[in-house]
């Protein structure tokens, strides 16, 4: 489209939902429509978000502050605790990121995925980083943290998991190493006890390996809002 075809457009109807009283107004631009952001930005749009196929531009009609509201705010991560019937829990050393070169043993993390379910995302994760195939039991805890990645807020939650297979098969290109650990030596790494978080983390899996913490079941159900059923995680 012709970028001052689609100016002349734009005020027109600019004009017209002003009288007709709207107040915020949205445009999805694909990418094959990039050349119209300039002009959308000098009729006074600015950016909401992006995604890899387009850009979301707003504006706002009346004088007064606006309501639109902000774009996703948060990242989630989770952070898997795999404990076999000897009381050993699944570790991995990373080859990248904050954790390279430490030595550490950690439980395996990720991100969740757009449309994924906490308790999908920890399975995926563990069967991506070691080959050991398990299923949800419960979620232990979670952290929110904030101006975290790209500025946004972080919400990681530590969940459970029952291992269904034993053999490890570590991720080449991001594990350096992967092992079953007894429990009380992971909770002794110095790294581990330096950190209050990660030595409090360690605390309840060691309640949790004694039967004396117990953490949050998931069931699906549905909302006043929607038939599509939701997990819900709850302390039984």
């Amino acid at each position: 489209m012709d970028s001052n075809h689609f100016v002349t457009m734009l005020r027109a109807s600019i004009s017209q939902w002003r009288i007709q009283g709207k107040r915020g107004v949205w445009i999805k631009l694909p990418i094959d429509h990039a050349n119209l952001v300039n002009a959308a930005v000098k009729e006074g749009f600015w950016y909401h978000h992006a995604e890899p196929t387009y850009l979301m531009l707003v504006y706002w009609i009346p004088e007064i502050p606006h309501t639109i509201p902000a774009n996703a705010s948060h990242r989630v991560g989770i952070g898997a605790l795999v404990m076999n019937d000897n009381g050993e829990v699944l570790v991995v050393q990373e080859k990248n990121g904050a954790f390279k070169g430490t030595g550490v043993w950690k439980m395996p993390t990720g991100v969740v995925d757009e449309g994924e379910d906490i308790c999908v995302a920890a399975v995926r994760e563990v069967q991506e980083e070691t080959g050991i195939k398990a299923e949800f039991i419960e979620l232990l805890a979670f952290r929110q943290s904030h101006k975290s990645f790209f500025g946004k807020s972080d919400l990681f939650f530590v969940c459970m998991l029952n291992p269904l297979s034993y053999k490890i098969q570590k991720q080449d290109s991001e594990i350096k190493g992967a092992q079953w650990m007894d429990m009380e030596e992971y909770a002794a790494q110095p790294f581990v006890k330096k950190h209050e978080m990660f030595n409090k983390i360690a605390e309840i899996c060691l309640a949790k390996k004694k039967n004396k913490y117990n953490g949050f079941s998931k069931e699906l159900m549905t909302s006043a809002f929607s038939a599509k059923k939701n997990y819900l995680y709850f302390n039984h």
